[in-house]
């Protein structure tokens, strides 16, 4: 399988197994739902780069986790992103075939989508070594 199919199982896995998001959100799609109830997450397609080494294949990836919440203010995303970084931080480093070699946060941002609706794209860096 590939890194990218990978890493993306492997996040959707830990996000709805995480405790800290259980019961916190409504669900964790591979993608846009086409009908949700906000608080959830969407794991995003990610950007993938070559990362090979002389004898094994590598890549790195970036993934993107999106929440999505409905309120006056933005305090409980606020709450769920920090759920979010610690859980994709804290994959198991053997994955199906390949190693992650890092795996770190990268960015976060807090958007207002509309009135009342609320959005925060949450971005890692992934470097992955085949095995």
């Amino acid at each position: 399988m590939s890194a990218e199919s990978v890493l993306h199982a492997a996040l959707v896995a830990a996000l709805r197994a995480a405790d800290d998001l259980d019961g916190a959100i409504n669900g964790v799609f591979e993608g846009p739902p086409v009908q949700a109830t906000p608080p959830f997450a969407e794991v995003q397609p990610m950007i993938a780069v070559d990362w090979s080494m002389k004898d094994r294949a590598g890549r790195e990836l970036r993934p993107a986790v999106i929440m999505r919440d409905a309120g006056e203010t933005p305090a409980r995303l606020h709450a769920l992103a920090e759920a979010v970084v610690a859980t994709v931080t804290a994959l198991p480093r053997d994955l199906d075939g390949w190693r992650i070699a890092s795996n770190v946060f990268v960015r976060s941002r807090m958007l207002r989508e509309a009135a009342g609706r609320w959005a925060v794209a949450i971005e890692f860096r992934v470097r992955m070594m085949e095995v």
